[in-house]
Parts: structure tokens; C-alpha cells; sequence
């Protein structure tokens, strides 16, 4: 009866059973995956944010497919005008617009090259629209890098797209210079689109002037940018997220995406009246989310693996027992809440996942009952 696009178990996974439990039962849990920043503790804006979604023309519907106007020369201002407004087309959110992008680039049946480890929505995304998910190896060596390499031997005449996440999550490796003129050359050679998911990227926790923060402000080859208010500015109640795109043929794909827009019109009308005000009240938020994230880290005190960017890290410990096993072990017997890495594709244990973004206090006393250990 049902559709084989939806292949995956309904079965709550032990990790997340137990933890029903201990709420059930009333157990206080160090919770050190708290990534929804407005169950963080952070401070919002509170007066500007209610104003901006008081805007009365909301009140009218007028709907625009690719998003109106003024909510595109927003986030055009929020690249500094680097990405024109006519080449960026409003989304619900980062979800939605893999989704208008996999229907545009792919039909049923061909490839997506992702980056493996990497986070674990793009399977049920790629199922959704009947589209296969491939992965590309991202290697570590004091650092996260493409293999390029693996990357090109993952190509098949299905191949349509590769995606990145620009910095990933959750290593918080950024794609450098060099790994996107490999990339564009790939892309060139085989027909290929890249998108790019950089919600993160202005999370960077010290510059670098090799790091690649818009593949969409190069034209070399066709590239998508995508980002949303969720992360750029904490919001992410507020579903708004986009596409910027630029290189060869952006404009029969901006034309196409309008299309698949105008069959779902799923922006709301007031976020993007308030569009603009909401990304100006980022700098605020965003301070505090990079002084909760350096403090976190700070208090792993090297004990996590090289990171460069957004709100998790990535902790080793030792293969006494599997992640599984860890994970379990640490909510049944201390308290702790964490993720292990095959959450994320890590092909090898042991990894733990933390996100940067929990409350200081509960950070540092989580990760002292982990070291203890």
C-alpha cells in the first residue's frame, strides 16, 4: 500500500529510547546535543524580532514564487551584494530546497555524491525524491579534507550532483581553495552541478584566507548555495532558507526551480516582510553562539578532533567499547546524553559527537563525568 520511498525502520533506536525513559521518569540528563538555539539559553532580540513580524502588509497575499523581492535583496545584502537578487530563490528551509534541487537536477534512479561523515539527512532526503545517495570519503590528518580521489572513482554516468556541507557537520572542516578548483575541474569533466549547504558558515572560529565560504559566488561551474535563517540567525521557527546560484546555466535552472516553487508557494509572507530586520538581528545572536562555541571548546581542551567552524565537535575515545555501547553506557550510568559517530557515517569507531551550542555549565560537567571515565 505504501510508497518504497519511505524505506526506512519506524523502531526508536536504545539511545533514544533511553532517554524517554529518564524524562519519563524524571532523571536529570546532561544533554550535550542541545543544537536548537532557542532551548539554548541564548538571548534574543526580543523587541526588534516581534516588530519585524508585525509588518501589516503581511496581512495581504501576494505570492511570489521565487520569493519577494525585498526578502531577495535581503539576502543578497547579507552576501554583500555578491549574489544578485535575481539569482536567489526563497525556501522554507535548507530541507526544502535540497528537495527543489534533487527534483531539478536528478530522476528517479540516478546518483548524488555526498560527503561521508556528514549528516545523516540526506538518505531520507534522496528518498523521498527516488534518487540514490553516494558516498565520497572525507579523510582526517590533523584536519578534515575532500579525497578527491575516492570522490572521482564514486562517478558514474548517473552521477548528477555533488553536495558539500561548507563546514560540515559535524567535523567543522570548510572547504578550501584548493579542494573546489579539484571540485569544478570534476564537475567540468562529468556535467556535474555542486551544492553547497553552508548554514554554518559564519560560524568560523578563526579566519583563513584558503577557506571557501560561497561556492555560488564562483561561475566556473553550476553551483547552488544553500543557507536559512536557522542558522544564520538562530531562528529556526522562523523557516526561511534559500538558493543562491550562479555559474553556466543558472538561469534555465532559476527558471526551472521558479516552476517547482510555484507548485508548493511554501514561504510565509510575513518572515519575508521581516526578512530584512531578522538577518540585521543576527549579529547579535551570532556573537553569542561563537562565544558559547570557543568556551565549549575550550573546555574540551584539545581533546576533541581539529575543527574549524560550526557547533559541534567531535570527540575519540577508546574502542573498549563500541559507540553504541558508549553512548549508552554514559546516559545509563552518568547522565551524559552524546551522539556517537555512526549517527554521521563515521566509517570507524570510537567517535563521540557533542554539540558546542549546550549551556556552559552543563558542557563542562558533562565532559568532566566523559574524561573521567
Amino acid at each position: 500500500m505504501f510508497s518504497r520511498r519511505l524505506p526506512w525502520a519506524l523502531d526508536t533506536n536504545p539511545l533514544t529510547k533511553l532517554a524517554e525513559e529518564k524524562r519519563v521518569a524524571g532523571t536529570p540528563v546532561l544533554d550535550l546535543t542541545e543544537s536548537n538555539p532557542t532551548r539554548a539559553g541564548i538571548e534574543y532580540p526580543r523587541g526588534e524580532l516581534f516588530s519585524a513580524l508585525a509588518d501589516p502588509r503581511a496581512l495581504q497575499y501576494n505570492p511570489t514564487a521565487t520569493g519577494l523581492a525585498e526578502a531577495r535583496e535581503a539576502v543578497s545584502a547579507y552576501y554583500g551584494g555578491r549574489i544578485p537578487a535575481v539569482q536567489i530563490l526563497l525556501t522554507a528551509s535548507t530541507s526544502e530546497a535540497y528537495g527543489y534541487l534533487f527534483k531539478l537536477l536528478a530522476d528517479p534512479g540516478d546518483e548524488l555524491l555526498v560527503p561521508r561523515p556528514s549528516y545523516p539527512l540526506f538518505e531520507f532526503l534522496a528518498a523521498l525524491e527516488s534518487v540514490k545517495i553516494v558516498p565520497y570519503r572525507l579523510e582526517y590528518d590533523h584536519g578534515w579534507f575532500i579525497d578527491l580521489p575516492n570522490l572521482r572513482s564514486q562517478i558514474t554516468p548517473r552521477t548528477r550532483a555533488i553536495v558539500l556541507v561548507n563546514p560540515n557537520n559535524p567535523t567543522g572542516s570548510f572547504l578550501k581553495r584548493s579542494e573546489l578548483q579539484g571540485l569544478n575541474e570534476i564537475c567540468a569533466e562529468h556535467d556535474l552541478a555542486l551544492i553547497s549547504d553552508e548554514v554554518f558558515a559564519d560560524y568560523a572560529l578563526r579566519p583563513d584566507g584558503e577557506r571557501i565560504a560561497c561556492v555560488a559566488e564562483s561561475a566556473a561551474v553550476l553551483a547552488f548555495s544553500l543557507s536559512g535563517l536557522s542558522k544564520v540567525a538562530g531562528l529556526p521557527q522562523l523557516k526561511l532558507g534559500w538558493i543562491a546560484a550562479n555559474g553556466p546555466g543558472h538561469r534555465q535552472a532559476l527558471d526551472r526551480l521558479e516552476l517547482i516553487a510555484d507548485t508548493y508557494l511554501s514561504v510565509s509572507t510575513p518572515v519575508q516582510y521581516a526578512a530584512a530586520r531578522l538577518l540585521a538581528a543576527r549579529t547579535e545572536i551570532q556573537l553569542q553562539i561563537r562565544a558559547r562555541a570557543r568556551a565549549n571548546l575550550a573546555t574540551l581542551a584539545g581533546r576533541a578532533l581539529e575543527m574549524e567552524g560550526g557547533w559541534y565537535a567531535t570527540v575519540r575515545v577508546p574502542r573498549t567499547r563500541s559507540e553504541e555501547e558508549w553512548v549508552l553506557y554514559l546516559l545509563s550510568q552518568h547522565n551524559v546524553l552524546v551522539q556517537p559517530g555512526y549517527f554521521f557515517d563515521f566509517e570507524s569507531e570510537a567517535f563521540l559527537v557533542v554539540s558546542l551550542l549546550t549551556p556552559e555549565a552543563i558542557f563542562s560537567e558533562g565532559i568532566s563525568r566523559i574524561m573521567t571515565l
